[in-house]
């Protein structure tokens, strides 16, 4: 695979990496909330954007790839925020396995 280069000056979006803590409450559900694990810096590219429509209501989806530094410890099921907006992580990889770049595929989180 061919290294890829990123102009470092495309890093200029700040992104609070989030990771969830989940509490049981004690009648067998749970409650959710999300904590800072980092801030960093990274890339926002728009990949694809839909709205099917199914059981009487559109669900609109909207996904981004974002490009960040290297860093270890990042998983699908968190998340990057960016003000009100919220980037859940479905796929982290590292795109040319140099340990520079990590890739997120997210999925952005309306409501």
């Amino acid at each position: 695979m061919r290294v890829q280069f990123i102009d470092p000056g495309a890093f200029r979006t700040e992104l609070s990496l989030q990771g969830a803590v989940v509490t049981p409450d004690g009648i067998g559900g749970h409650t959710e909330r999300w904590t800072e694990v980092a801030t960093v810096f990274g890339f926002i590219e728009p990949v694809r954007a839909a709205a099917p429509f199914g059981a009487g209501q559109h669900h609109e989806r909207v996904t981004h790839r974002i490009t960040l530094r290297f860093r270890p410890g990042v998983t699908n099921g968190m998340r990057l925020t960016r003000g009100h907006r919220h980037f859940t992580i479905v796929t982290a990889h590292d795109p040319d396995e140099t340990g520079r770049y990590l890739v997120c595929l997210t999925e952005e989180q309306h409501g």
